[in-house]
């Protein structure tokens, strides 16, 4: 990498931060933000420091929102959560426009090799929400180790509510994302799911 000025410098340090941004892309990400007439790079700089105030988690579902409850959560039918581990995934699935329930984010998957276990994720509040008009859970994991052994778990326990669990069907590839996979292979691994 070529050698900036310090105040350049921080910035391409800043974009390598983010998931997915090595060194050449933060470079020409720093080059084109001092590209920016002012009022651009203000407005862009506006834009994270209001995103960062004014977004918060739903209490319920545990996706970003900036009211609380959500707006999906508010308006739903609540007798279909769709459980997901993060945030982009409600988002992947919202893509479809097909999906009418609400969700519940989990903020992660179990990992006993990471010490991640169940107070370190939202399951408590998952469990918690089942009581009452909950018909069904869809288990909308990643089809990693790790979000299968989740999905384990989390159908054994909610198959003590008697609530119906399904699996989202399988055309999603073993060791995706969600948010990677195309909105057909998606929408029928959403049609074809199956109960566990």
């Amino acid at each position: 990498m070529a050698n900036y000025v310090q105040p350049i410098e921080k910035l391409i340090r800043q974009f390598t931060k983010l998931p997915g941004v090595g060194s050449k892309t933060a470079q020409r990400y720093a080059l084109r933000i001092l590209a920016m007439n002012d009022a651009d790079a203000q407005e862009f700089a506006q834009a994270i420091l209001q995103a960062k105030s004014n977004v918060k988690v739903c209490s319920v579902c545990g996706n970003y929102t900036d009211t609380d409850p959500c707006h999906i959560c508010n308006t739903r039918d609540n007798s279909i959560i769709c459980v997901v581990q993060e945030a982009k995934d409600v988002l992947a699935i919202e893509r479809l426009g097909e999906y009418k329930g609400v969700y519940h984010v989990l903020g992660g998957v179990l990992n006993p090799l990471k010490n991640v276990g169940r107070e370190d994720i939202r399951l408590a509040e998952l469990f918690k929400r089942l009581t009452g008009d909950v018909q069904e859970v869809i288990l909308a994991t990643d089809t990693s180790a790790e979000g299968e052994a989740t999905a384990t778990y989390i159908a054994r326990f909610v198959k003590q509510y008697g609530v119906k669990v399904t699996r989202l069907a399988q055309g999603i590839s073993i060791g995706s994302e969600l948010q990677y996979a195309d909105e057909v292979t998606l929408s029928r691994a959403f049609v074809n799911r199956k109960e566990v």
